[in-house]
């Protein structure tokens, strides 16, 4: 049996776009703990916007990142998205109701990392179907812009770990309750 994994940056008021606030705190810690979810991952799941944004940058920054930037661009993605037409960069389009699809893709052995996509963490949230929030929430008050979660979006969550990085960073980890 797989597993969903929302790895997500936020503010300390639910901000999650443009995480240009992240950088004074982003370090060696975090580096190491995103390698090792990305280590863990065999597939990544993502939202149509999220996608794009990564096949547009990650080609790019392969010979910056390594290893790390080698397996973005070589793993297998699986891409909620109703308007694109060709996957390109490892991809293959959820067809049909992405629930669906997703409830599939959990019957397999193995990890399905999403990064960003909001609206697919609050629809899979929505459904049931993620297994793991893996939350970083950096000590910035943004005061505006688009919150992870959308208004709706319920869950009750259980606490599985926390540690803290030495720039103040708040790494949480929750499963569903």
């Amino acid at each position: 049996m797989g597993k969903v994994v929302a790895v997500e940056y936020v503010t300390l008021d639910g901000v999650f776009e443009e995480p240009a606030w992240s950088s004074p705190y982003f370090n060696e810690e975090l580096s190491g703990w995103q390698a090792e979810n990305l280590a863990e991952a065999d597939a990544l799941l993502l939202g149509r916007r999220t996608y794009e944004g990564f096949k547009a940058a990650w080609p790019q920054m392969e010979a910056a990142t390594g290893d790390f930037g080698v397996k973005m661009n070589t793993m297998p993605k699986h891409v909620a998205t109703t308007t694109l037409e060709t996957p390109e960069w490892n991809a293959t389009f959820l067809t049909g109701e992405v629930a669906d699809e997703v409830a599939r893709l959990r019957t397999e052995p193995g990890t399905l990392l999403i990064n960003g996509s909001a609206t697919l963490v609050n629809y899979l949230t929505r459904h049931n179907l993620i297994d793991e929030y893996r939350i970083m929430i950096y000590p910035v008050v943004q005061g505006e812009g688009r919150r992870l979660w959308d208004d709706g979006t319920k869950i009750a969550l259980s606490l599985k770990k926390s540690w803290q990085t030495s720039t103040g960073v708040q790494v949480v980890t929750y499963v569903p309750a």
